[in-house]
């Protein structure tokens, strides 16, 4: 059931020394590419990075919180073309979810890493650094890399303990 879907979906930041087998980065490409879109624009793009040398380089994009980007298999950049939908933001926040989404149904880790608004350095923006380095056009902007892998790390469950209840209002606020 889609509810023990998100019931086990955890960050993942370690990974085994493992690639991710070819059909299922073909899986997690269609699921990308189904996530739904405002208007059905699908103003994002992905890159998908599998090459050691360029996950290296990805994981330096965001020193803090980032590096571990290095040790996955996988790496999943989500871009758009902010001309072609007001609500770019949006889509490419569905779409990395329905990659962690369908990451964690194929028996994968993933986490995701912000990149929007994020620095490199404080002279360049993480942004600038992927853009730079992925050779995106001007016109391109980067939400986030998702990287994926089988996990070295096994984490249970958020207890329904532990949900923030208090958060749910009915017929009004408070």
């Amino acid at each position: 059931m889609f509810i023990d879907l998100l019931r086990t979906r955890r960050s993942i930041r370690q990974f085994q020394d493992k690639a991710v087998e070819q059909e299922k980065i073909d899986t997690l490409v269609e699921a990308a590419l189904r996530a739904p879109s405002s208007r059905s624009l699908n103003p994002w793009e992905f890159i998908v990075v599998t090459e050691s040398e360029k996950l290296v380089d990805l994981a330096k994009a965001k020193p803090h919180g980032g590096s571990f980007i290095k040790n996955a298999p996988l790496a999943i950049v989500v871009c758009a073309d902010p001309s072609q939908c007001d609500v770019w933001i949006e889509d490419c926040s569905i779409a990395s979810l329905i990659l962690h989404l369908a990451a964690t149904d194929l028996g994968l880790g993933s986490c995701w890493v912000q990149i929007r608004k994020r620095d490199h350095t404080p002279e360049m923006s993480a942004e600038e650094y992927i853009k730079k380095m992925l050779e995106l056009p001007d016109n391109m902007v980067v939400e986030a890399v998702i990287a994926i892998g089988y996990g070295k790390e096994e984490k249970s469950a958020h207890p329904a303990s532990s949900l923030p209840y208090k958060k749910i209002h009915e017929e009004k606020f408070g």
